[in-house]
């Protein structure tokens, strides 16, 4: 409405042309002369600066959010009457502080340090967010899924400029983003519930926005009570999983949103949730049968380290933390982080799990020995071609985590011990 109505200021004579032409203007316009809200108001700007416009001039509520580029002013206006005045006398409005120069906000988190008694699992959550790895977890109720989960953000870098920015693009366009807010400062971490549509997850509607993958990007996502998903909501995720994007076609064109996400997913082994432990199981074998069959064999092949996470003794819970906390598992996945941003600086990607076809195997290339081991382990545990590759990234990853040299046979180890899970639970299924 906002451009609307300079033009029509513009035509009767209000305004000058000249002082109208160097800025862009984006807002909706009420009936008393408020200046609204709008979505996606950051794209609009990167796009009229990309045009060479001077600046622009956007509704008050989102100045904090289009204020990011010290080269390129903003300003935010309240009414029509102020922005008639800003265009007469451009002294009338102040500028408004680039976001990039505002301190982020301080936000307490929660610890690892707080997760008792699941050290290897703690292990698995590192070499998972070191590479960006999907990972599943499969345990009994109240073993610490949830908990681990929601603490994996706390071990990741924080968001670089770029990110930061792409981040707000999407949570401004799906109008999530609080009046006032400016640069999204946190790691996205999202937890749909298993009611969530396949539309919701992924994007979609009549005039599409993000879905829950593209709002969790440079982020988490995080889907527990896994089996309770709808099987074709878990299918639609596969192709944007592979193509870290989503692309929703309509008649009047096509959107594309990006979903870089680390999958993390949370399940019970059956439906009472003790399998296999038939002291406290109720199940029957058909029953887990059933259960477990939810999750397909190709959606598992897109998931790279699935752990275990067993019940937790009485005698590792309370009393003074004793494991690893966030601040040394940070430490850890930062510098695997770095080391990955150096090797694929002319790749085109960014983490071993984005790993394929020729680059796979230059970077994981294996001894003799190495390769016996793979053979091995393929075969005994009846992987898919894709199992395998994702063997060799886990490998990769956890390399890099000692240091970034060659794959050796502890760390292929390490990575083979995360398929068996899936073949003790899905065996025949």
């Amino acid at each position: 409405d906002l451009p609307i109505a300079v033009s029509i200021l513009v035509s009767i004579g209000v305004l000058p042309q000249e002082n109208v032409d160097p800025y862009s203007f984006f807002g909706e316009l009420s009936l008393d002369g408020k200046v609204r809200p709008i979505h996606g108001t950051l794209s609009h700007v990167i796009l009229a600066r990309e045009s060479q416009k001077k600046g622009a001039v956007v509704p008050f509520e989102n100045a904090a959010e289009a204020a990011v580029f010290r080269d390129f002013p903003v300003y935010g206006v309240r009414t029509l009457s102020e922005l008639v005045a800003f265009l007469l006398d451009p002294s009338a409005l102040t500028r408004v502080e680039s976001a990039e120069e505002a301190d982020p906000p301080v936000v307490s988190h929660p610890d690892f340090s707080d997760v008792f008694g699941q050290e290897s699992v703690k292990r698995a959550a590192a070499v998972a967010s070191a590479g960006m790895h999907g990972f599943l977890m499969i345990g009994p109720p109240g073993s610490g899924k949830t908990l681990t989960a929601r603490r994996i953000p706390t071990i990741m870098p924080p968001l670089t400029e770029a990110e930061r920015i792409e981040c707000t693009k999407i949570h401004s366009v799906a109008g999530i983003l609080p009046p006032g807010a400016g640069l999204v400062t946190e790691r996205p971490y999202r937890a749909p519930h298993h009611t969530v549509s396949a539309n919701a997850l992924v994007g979609g509607g009549m005039f599409p926005k993000p879905g829950e993958m593209s709002l969790a990007h440079n982020g988490v996502l995080f889907l527990d009570e896994l089996p309770e998903f709808s099987k074709s909501t878990l299918e639609v995720m596969r192709q944007p999983l592979e193509d870290r994007k989503v692309v929703i076609s309509r008649v009047h064109g096509s959107y594309v949103f990006p979903t870089r996400v680390m999958l993390v997913l949370a399940m019970n082994p059956c439906r009472c949730g003790y399998y296999p432990d038939r002291n406290k199981c109720r199940c029957s074998e058909a029953e887990v049968h059933a259960y477990l069959s939810r999750i397909s064999r190709p959606l598992l092949d897109r998931v790279d380290i699935l752990k275990e996470v067993p019940r937790v003794p009485a005698e590792s819970l309370g009393g003074t933390p004793d494991g690893r906390s966030s601040e040394d598992l940070r430490k850890q996945v930062i510098a695997a982080w770095n080391i990955q941003k150096d090797r694929y600086r002319s790749d085109g990607i960014l983490f071993n799990s984005e790993l394929e076809g020729k680059l796979l195997r230059k970077y994981c290339a294996l001894d003799a020995t190495g390769r016996a081991l793979l053979k091995d382990a393929f075969e005994k545990l009846n992987l898919s071609a894709r199992a395998h590759d994702r063997i060799l990234k886990v490998a990769r990853t956890i390399a890099d985590l000692s240091g970034g040299g060659r794959i050796t046979e502890a760390h292929l180890l390490e990575a083979i011990s995360y398929r068996t899970v899936g073949e003790k639970f899905w065996r025949g299924i």
